[in-house]
C-alpha cells in the first residue's frame, strides 16, 4: 500500500486519535508522546503542507504504527 502525502495537521489529529499527546512544538516540528509496552516513544512530525510520503512512513516506523490503522484514523 502507498504512503499518502498529507498535511501535518491531517497527521497531528490522526495520531492523536490513536491517543498519542503532543507535548510541544519549536519552530517547524511538532513532539508527541505516548507510553507503549512501558516505554515511552516519540515522534516529531514536520509542520510542512504537504508531509512527503517517505517522511510519514519514518515516522509510522518510529511510532511502531501500521499503515492501515493510521489511515483508519485519517
Amino acid at each position: 500500500m502507498k504512503y499518502p502525502s498529507l498535511s501535518y495537521i491531517e497527521i497531528v489529529n490522526a495520531l492523536k486519535r490513536m491517543g498519542w499527546i503532543v507535548v510541544r512544538q519549536k519552530g517547524s516540528h511538532i513532539r508527541l508522546h505516548k507510553g507503549v509496552h512501558g516505554e515511552r516513544l516519540k515522534l516529531t512530525v514536520p509542520a510542512h503542507k504537504p508531509v512527503q510520503p517517505t517522511t510519514l512512513k519514518i515516522i509510522l516506523q518510529q511510532g511502531e504504527i501500521e499503515l492501515e490503522e493510521f489511515l483508519d484514523n485519517l
